[in-house]
């Protein structure tokens, strides 16, 4: 079974949709980890409240495809509203980025909080980087 870490953003209400979406992912594994919470600045769009950003890491059946239509139902269940704006605010934003030790999510190079709520996550684990 896949062990994959997701990471995780939200900045409308941030703490109530964080716990909401993990206790979600706790359902399809009662063993799924969180990683620290970080408090950061708005990346792209700045107008607007600051992120809480971590990572989940969570075992699942499910293939990668089959798996983010699951994080869009979570997304969709939790109040989020695509916009035009990739950037713009939202109440929870949840995105594969590691897959059995593999990042598979640029977003991991690109930005700290990524690569840092990951990286705890993947030691916790014992997983190699990738």
């Amino acid at each position: 079974m896949p062990l994959y870490i997701v990471a995780v953003g939200s900045n409308i209400d941030p703490e109530k949709h964080v716990q909401q979406a993990f206790e979600l992912i706790r359902q399809m594994d009662a063993r799924a980890d969180i990683a620290t919470l970080l408090h950061t600045k708005a990346v792209g769009f700045t107008g607007q409240a600051d992120f809480i950003n971590t990572a989940f890491s969570f075992q699942s059946p499910l293939d990668a495809v089959q798996l983010k239509s699951r994080l869009r139902d979570i997304e969709t269940r939790l109040g989020r509203v695509r916009t035009a704006n990739k950037n713009g605010p939202r109440t929870i934003d949840l995105d594969i980025v590691q897959i059995d030790g593999r990042i598979v999510d640029e977003d991991y190079h690109k930005y700290d909080f990524v690569k840092t709520s990951v990286d705890e996550l993947a030691a916790r684990l014992n997983l190699n980087k990738a």
